[in-house]
């Protein structure tokens, strides 16, 4: 049974037929002591159903620790994005990561940095795309959310 009414399908296949580039989803999970992992894989499952641009590639948190710190991600579960690679160019880490879930409101945040990584348009006025490319040094900027 789908988490998704039907209308919020189409919502979303509507959404992801902006994208213009293939995204997978790097789902890091492991088997044993992990319950939201499973929770997780539920909810992207959901998405590449609505678009042939959305594929997620599980990896083992335990036994692929190289590729876990090559995405620097220390816990689980969590969500690389990665937009995958166009006319022969190679996959490219958007540096978006999701730990935890992402039901609730985190949903729509994952719907949108999906949206992003694949090329639809980022709704960023002018004047902040002038801002954004000020920035001269590496910065890291971490949103936490908890439920309620």
């Amino acid at each position: 049974m789908s988490l998704l009414a039907p209308n919020e399908q189409d919502q979303l296949r509507a959404w992801f037929g902006e994208m213009t580039a293939p995204v997978r989803l790097l789902f890091f999970t492991q088997s044993i002591g992990c319950e939201p992992c499973v929770q997780t894989r539920r909810i992207l499952d959901e998405l590449p159903p609505l678009s042939d641009k959305i594929a997620i590639d599980e990896v083992n948190f335990v036994l692929e620790k190289d590729k876990a710190s090559q995405y620097a991600v220390d816990r689980v579960p969590a969500i690389a994005l990665v937009a995958g690679g166009t006319n022969g160019t190679a996959d490219k880490d958007s540096r978006i990561r999701f730990l935890g879930s992402p039901s609730g409101h985190e949903f729509m945040s994952l719907i949108q940095a999906i949206l992003l990584v694949g090329g639809a348009a980022s709704h960023l006025t002018d004047d902040n795309r002038k801002r954004i490319a000020a920035v001269d040094k590496p910065v890291t900027i971490q949103v936490f959310s908890t439920p309620t």
